[in-house]
């Protein structure tokens, strides 16, 4: 089953991949590739000594494992090529099954770049003895192992929640953690690396080597002072644990594959006799009913849930990161509302790589573009809106910042209009297809190929948002050049008219885009579904 599965993935990969997809896949190798590099200078340099290089490592190796199972959260989708669901109808193991899609896991740039990074294992050892290598070696392959398996372990079983009415609440609990998570093991390569190499963080380094990341580095070090029994140790236990997350996800990939997608029931309230019917804020007009239809689709949907916990997340994390590696000053934390627009932007903007083939019902009602594109517009703020602005009305007074509320206050609401501008102009320009969540349980799963499609929605979120905020930042900078505060005040009123301008005009092309090339849109997202 291993040889099977791995030359079909390759079969897929090879026949799949086209310009936008290798173009991606080559820029994200660049950047992983430079991260290995530095994994590896690590291991071949001495610094102060060997037990710093041992600390070091580890806290590197920490962050690597995470980044496997933040990758899915911030990017909204994970390497689904061989999904458990095409292999439910035929006699296979569940072990077994759980074994072969690992092994195509390891089929791919992310993997072969990690394997470079985890030789840094083998290349330390070498500095120790011919037998810390040979464990250097043997870690380097169970080390890329429990990464990969802990990413595909979480995906899975965060997926199982937040596709489970009952369970949404402690799948977004669980979503949070991971961020946090990562928030701490950034800020700890960021900021802690000094106090690391000079012994100053004791408690962390002991938490870190506690941590299935960090027992190659201990092995290979017992190995080197010749402490066989730690290092044998360590490796029965790693053995074990990937025997633990073999099983686990083993019965993962069965629910997946045998229950349904959809595990809550619908509920209907039945009115009495005589019952006010509530009123909604919502115009009773096509642009309201579109809107209310998208606002509890992105209430139901799991995946669209996962994109706004991706968005609150990365914003955090950008926002937080920078600020402890600044010495405990919140320099970027009163802006958190304007990261979170942004990126709630570039993570939404796929909805109709979200709907698929249901497209076709806008497509055949005449003049229902306009409604469409102008009902999204509206649900999107009406979700984004709050957040932003209750951030940028509390952050900066509450952190003692009030200079900032004449840029966060103009800069919110541009944003919250061009976001709204270039996310349907995302959606009709650079859509990609989604699997069928019918057929695909996880939220987390994103066909294994949108990466050049997403890193061109990165680029373009970042150029049109770029746009929307020149004349809030124009008059900013000159207001404080020419010490005049009501010129950056004016700044407010001229952030929201140019995002109601650029809501209205970009929302304007992605309407005239849906007219022109509706047809195509459609078989473009129904692709793979």
């Amino acid at each position: 089953m291993v040889g099977v599965l791995v030359r079909l993935k390759l079969r897929v990969l090879r026949n799949s991949l086209k310009g936008r997809q290798i173009a991606g896949m080559l820029v994200g190798g660049v950047f992983g590739l430079l991260g290995a590099a530095g994994t590896l200078a690590l291991a071949i340099v001495p610094i102060h000594g060997p037990q710093v290089t041992v600390d070091l490592l580890t806290s590197v190796y920490a962050v690597w494992v995470l980044g496997w199972v933040l990758a899915p959260v911030a990017t909204g989708g994970g390497d689904d090529t061989l999904r458990p669901e095409h292999f439910a109808l035929l006699p296979i193991g569940r072990r077994k099954l759980a074994v072969g899609l690992l092994a195509a896991s390891f089929v791919g740039v992310a993997a072969v770049v990690s394997l470079l990074a985890f030789l840094g294992l083998f290349v330390y050892g070498l500095r120790l003895g011919v037998g810390a290598a040979v464990v250097g070696l043997v870690f380097t392959v169970l080390q890329l192992a429990f990464a990969v398996l802990l990413y595909r372990v979480v995906m899975a079983a965060l997926g199982a929640l937040l596709t489970s009415r009952k369970g949404k609440e402690l799948g977004v609990v669980l979503v949070a953690l991971t961020g946090l998570s990562g928030v701490a093991l950034n800020y700890a390569l960021n900021s802690l690396g000094p106090a690391i190499v000079n012994g100053q963080m004791p408690g962390f380094v002991g938490v870190v080597h506690a941590l299935p990341s960090g027992w190659g580095t201990l092995a290979v070090r017992a190995a080197g002072d010749g402490s066989w029994g730690t290092a044998f140790g360590l490796l029965a236990a790693m053995v074990a644990l990937l025997a633990v997350l073999v099983a686990a996800w083993g019965a993962l990939l069965t629910k997946r594959v045998t229950s349904p997608s959809f595990s809550g029931t619908s509920r209907t309230r039945v009115k009495a006799p005589g019952t006010r019917t509530r009123r909604s804020i919502l115009p009773a007009t096509p642009v309201g009913a579109v809107a209310r239809k998208e606002l509890w689709t992105w209430r139901r949907d799991a995946r669209r849930r996962v994109a706004l916990l991706s968005t609150l997340i990365v914003g955090l994390v950008v926002a937080v990161v920078p600020t402890l590696s600044g010495g405990g000053h919140p320099v970027l934390v009163p802006y958190l509302g304007i990261a979170v627009v942004f990126f709630a932007c570039m993570q939404s903007g796929n909805l109709y790589g979200f709907d698929g083939s249901s497209l076709w019902h806008t497509l055949i009602v005449p003049g229902a573009e306009r409604a469409d594109v102008r009902g999204r517009q509206l649900a999107w703020a009406l979700i984004i809106a709050p957040v932003a602005l209750l951030l940028a009305a509390v952050l900066p007074g509450a952190l003692g910042k009030p200079g900032a509320y004449p840029w966060v206050l103009g800069l919110v609401p541009a944003l919250l209009g061009a976001g709204a501008g270039v996310l349907m102009l995302q959606s009709v320009f650079l859509a990609f297809p989604l699997p069928d969540q019918r057929r695909s349980s996880s939220p987390w799963s994103s066909g294994g190929r949108p990466g050049c499609a997403r890193l061109l929605m990165m680029f373009a979120t970042m150029l049109l948002m770029g746009v929307g905020v020149l004349p809030v930042l124009a008059l900013g900078v000159v207001g404080a050049l020419a010490d005049l505060p009501v010129l950056q005040w004016i700044g407010v009123p001229a952030g929201v008219a140019t995002g109601l301008l650029l809501a209205w005009w970009w929302g304007g092309i992605a309407q005239r885009r849906l007219v022109s090339h509706g047809p195509e849109l459609l078989a473009t997202v129904s692709k793979e579904r």
